[in-house]
């Protein structure tokens, strides 16, 4: 039992990571314009986080194996580990960067070392996601404040009852928006775990039935709970602040679209009614709430004409996207070469 608790370690430690990175973002635009106290956003964000993980988890996780199916412990807790450093050296850097793409990186460096081909056509398609998740919640944000802007001109509340009718908003957004992430991005917490899980099925007095996947992603999502509370205010700073000041309603309106991005991108049932009905359907991809969530500071700032748009930010931002899967790939492929040669762990089967 401790030698399973060592090698998932690397994927709570990823976990943690991912909640001090991207799980807030999806509160951090309410905290930063202080609508929100960050210990109730932390209580629901992780509440609703993993209930997000544990019953809508599946789907992207799915996408994410046939990039590279892992197939030993030892060799899912490098890559874990590794992709964990990278989001935490990017998160000292004050760089809100994806756990998404770090994963990934870290995947690919698997398969270079065990000599395993990439599949291109899946890698494509998570790749265009790093391009469309941000564009989508910048287009969703841009539309939505002139939607929420006409509403409040011609509306009658009182200012006093806007404003709470707007906190109540950002509770209900933001606890959908957490749901999304759990259910989207769990599988960059424990994906790469699900093809040696060392669990099995669990059952509930005949009632209930847990899997092994799903227990994995619980632990994660505990893991993403714990990173929020911990050490998730510095990325709160940036992305609510930096880029672009936000009014309470301008947050509501990031947190409504990049949750709205995140949904797409995670629910399955969505996918199988569009395949039902012969619609083209929207990949079910591990996506970056922080990508989103700055597509959406964006959007809001170019509809308010763009000239408090901290470009700057924004730039040094976009560098580290570019950076993250390759530095997690070159330090997995190295770390895989210590753990198989000087630890002798099978890393590969």
């Amino acid at each position: 039992m401790l030698t399973i608790l060592f090698f998932l370690s690397s994927g709570i430690f990823l976990g943690w990571s991912l909640g001090a990175n991207d799980a807030a973002n999806v509160f951090g635009t309410a905290v930063a314009s202080r609508m929100i106290k960050f210990k109730t956003a932390a209580i629901i964000c992780s509440i609703f986080v993993i209930i997000g993980a544990v019953a809508g988890g599946a789907g992207a996780a799915s996408t994410l194996g046939k990039l590279g199916s892992i197939n030993a412990l030892a060799g899912a807790f490098t890559v874990a580990l590794s992709a964990a450093l990278t989001v935490l050296l990017m998160t000292r850097a004050m760089l809100p960067v994806s756990t998404s793409q770090s994963i990934v990186g870290g995947i690919i460096g698997w398969n270079f070392f065990a000599g395993v081909q990439t599949d291109m056509t899946v890698f494509t398609k998570i790749a265009a996601t790093w391009v469309i998740c941000p564009v989508l919640a910048m287009v969703f944000a841009f539309v939505l404040f002139f939607i929420a802007k006409t509403y409040v001109r011609n509306s009658k509340v009182h200012l006093f009852r806007q404003d709470s009718r707007t906190r109540l908003g950002l509770i209900v957004i933001g606890a959908f928006g957490s749901y999304s992430l759990g259910a989207n991005n769990i599988a960059n917490v424990m994906g790469v775990f699900v093809p040696s899980s060392p669990f099995n099925d669990l059952s509930l007095g005949g009632l209930l039935t847990i899997s092994s996947t799903q227990q994995l992603f619980f632990i994660g999502g505990i893991a993403i709970a714990v990173g929020v509370f911990t050490y998730s205010r510095r990325i709160m700073e940036t992305v609510g602040s930096n880029i672009f000041t936000l009014s309470p309603i301008s947050a509501l309106i990031v947190v409504m679209s990049a949750s709205l991005v995140l949904f797409l991108f995670a629910s399955k049932e969505l996918y199988d009614i569009l395949l039902s009905a012969g619609l083209p359907t929207i990949p079910l991809v591990p996506v970056s709430s922080s990508q989103a969530v700055v597509g959406a500071v964006i959007g809001i700032g170019l509809a308010k004409g763009g000239k408090n748009l901290h470009l700057g930010v924004v730039g040094r931002i976009s560098i580290g996207w570019v950076l993250t899967p390759v530095i997690s790939a070159v330090l997995t492929f190295i770390s895989l070469y210590f753990m198989q040669n000087v630890f002798m762990n099978t890393v590969y089967q």
